[in-house]
């Protein structure tokens, strides 16, 4: 982020008004595409899966919106089914949002909430070898890599998962407002 201050960020449950925001993303090719998105559903299935997510979340999955200026930016995931450790992921949307230190903001948010409000012991997230910003946002948060984890396809080329953890004592939280009201 180069000297520029973070971008302030606030977590807050998904309600059904973010419906009609997330499934907007949708109609971006290139974001479902980075995203992992599915390419086949409709801008109304995607409706329908966002209002069945935010009715009923799958068990173990906290879905948190990241709000930036009083307008959902993004998503937090911390998801397992252990109580003490979580994994954490998140995505910035739309893809015009893209590298302006949102990522870092709400992943560090989706940390601060883990560790300070469910306090979780430890946090684990993964990103494939050839997504470079999230490896960077990943390492900027001071997360330790730990090893490889599955192959897949990101951006059209073969990759690996590269995995990291941070645990509570490694966690040092920064200024990033986080409430879930």
């Amino acid at each position: 982020m180069s000297g520029k201050p973070a971008p302030s960020v606030r977590l807050r449950p998904l309600v059904d008004a973010d419906v009609a925001m997330l499934s907007s993303w949708a109609l971006d090719t290139r974001f479902r595409e980075l995203a992992e998105w599915s390419p086949d559903l409709s801008v109304a299935e995607y409706r329908a899966f966002w209002r069945d997510l935010i009715a009923a979340p799958p068990p173990g999955l906290l879905r948190l919106g990241v709000e930036c200026a009083d307008e959902l930016c993004g998503y937090v995931d911390l998801h397992g089914p252990s109580e003490s450790v979580k994994e954490l992921g998140f995505l910035v949307g739309p893809l015009e949002r893209w590298g302006r230190g949102l990522g870092t903001a709400a992943a560090a948010a989706g940390l601060a909430y883990g560790f300070d409000s469910l306090g979780l012991q430890r946090v684990w997230a993964e990103a494939y070898d050839t997504n470079s910003a999230s490896l960077r946002i990943l390492a900027r948060l001071g997360m330790v890599e730990i090893g490889p984890g599955e192959s897949g396809m990101f951006d059209g080329r073969p990759t690996t998962y590269r995995q990291f953890a941070l645990s509570r004592e490694q966690w040092l939280p920064g200024p990033v407002p986080v409430s879930a009201r």
